[in-house]
């Protein structure tokens, strides 16, 4: 990857949690072991001890720096003010490449890099959904409001980056045909993630890991747990690892259905941690695009159980029986209760790791995203890319 031109590349996003920033995470690395200079731009009211930490990682591979701006999850008047601030820091980092990552760093990677085209710098201008506003409903009017927007930003993006099938074939349904260039890129995880992680001998039987919001199910794992227990007719034990908003809700959840003794709650941590503690991981998503926390999960050597959402299937393949009817807390606990009850599950029904490993590897992914980089960078190794030039906007 070095041989080439190195690059000055900055990450725009709203949120620094979950598969988006662990997306953006292995993007820097790799990148920044090639010799390319990498900033992040993101926003700076969200993230807690966990993302601090995270960030503490990759800090030493951001030459062009940590940019923290007040970016709000919902459309506000607030956003033009955002808008101003965040092109100007932009401008002041003189990027080759603005990759926006999610709806909001979206909108932001690809005005501001369309601003620094009006004023003669070329700039590549990409665009990842990673599910996002794709899960909207076009019969809904938030919905249609948003698609066109996607739509309409079309006219500023240079390429579409989609992370699994499911994520462009949606794209494609509820959007329309992209009228730019586009690529599939699959999320994909490094090589010390392809390690099996022990359980520990106090290891709960499933656990959830993830954000704490109805999108993600957690809902849904507690009803099934109850039900699974009803099906085995014996008491389980679970973990919920996570953070967010609805933390509260979920624990009464447990409390007035009598479970609050065998399903315990714990903050986020790393990933290698809360995988020691059970063997069975519990995906219960309503809506995915391809979470990273399915692949790790392979990778751990752990079971997985998880809904027939995205780019899920994409993983376990098709007709793998791991996959449950989204929203379906019945369905779930059927599986459930089979992973603890047959014998050898796990063998029958996980994909081998070489398998996960020769499409989802986060090496694979940071080359096939920087070639994309360099050919819309410099398309026929015409002027050197960043400096002032003329362009169309």
């Amino acid at each position: 990857m070095a041989e080439q031109q190195p690059l000055r590349i900055l990450h725009c996003f709203r949120s620094p949690v979950g598969g988006i920033f662990r997306h953006v995470r292995d993007l820097v690395e790799e990148h920044s072991k090639a010799g390319h200079e990498i900033g992040i731009l993101c926003d700076s009211s969200t993230g807690g001890e966990h993302e601090d930490s995270l960030f503490d990682d990759i800090r030493p591979y951001l030459s062009l720096g940590l940019t923290r701006v007040p970016i709000r999850r919902s459309i506000s008047p607030s956003d033009i003010a955002t808008m101003w601030d965040t092109y100007k820091k932009i401008k002041s980092l003189r990027p080759d490449v603005l990759h926006g990552h999610g709806a909001k760093g979206g909108v932001l990677a690809r005005l501001a890099g369309s601003a620094l085209r009006v004023n003669r710098y070329r700039v590549a201008r990409l665009y990842t959904a990673h599910g996002g506003s794709l899960h909207y409903s076009r019969s809904s009017l938030s919905g249609q409001f948003v698609l066109k927007m996607e739509r309409l930003q079309e006219y500023f993006t240079d390429a579409l980056v989609f992370i699994c099938e499911y994520e462009r074939d949606t794209y494609a349904r509820k959007v329309g045909r992209p009228r730019t260039k586009t690529r599939l890129i699959y999320n994909g995880i490094g090589e010390r993630d392809f390690e099996p992680i022990p359980t520990r001998s106090d290891a709960v039987h499933f656990i959830y890991v993830g954000m704490l919001r109805d999108l993600k199910g957690p809902d849904l794992f507690v009803d099934a747990f109850a039900k699974t227990e009803r099906l085995l007719g014996r008491p389980l034990s679970a973990l919920m690892i996570g953070d967010g908003p609805d933390r509260d809700r979920y624990r009464e959840m447990m409390v007035e259905r009598g479970l609050g003794k065998r399903i315990g709650m714990l903050p986020a941590m790393r990933v290698h941690e809360a995988f020691s503690m059970a063997q069975n991981l519990v995906v219960p998503s309503r809506a995915e695009a391809m979470p990273y926390i399915v692949l790790e999960g392979l990778g751990a050597g752990k079971t997985i159980i998880a809904s027939r959402v995205g780019g899920i299937p994409e993983v376990l393949g098709a007709d793998s029986a791991a996959l449950v009817e989204p929203g379906n807390s019945d369905d779930l606990a059927r599986v459930m209760a089979e992973t603890l009850s047959t014998p050898d599950w796990h063998a029958r029904t996980m994909p081998k790791p070489e398998a996960v490993k020769a499409v989802f590897s986060s090496a694979v992914m940071a080359r096939d995203v920087l070639k994309l980089y360099h050919e819309l960078v410099n398309p026929t190794a015409g002027p050197t890319a960043g400096q002032a030039m003329p362009v169309a906007s």
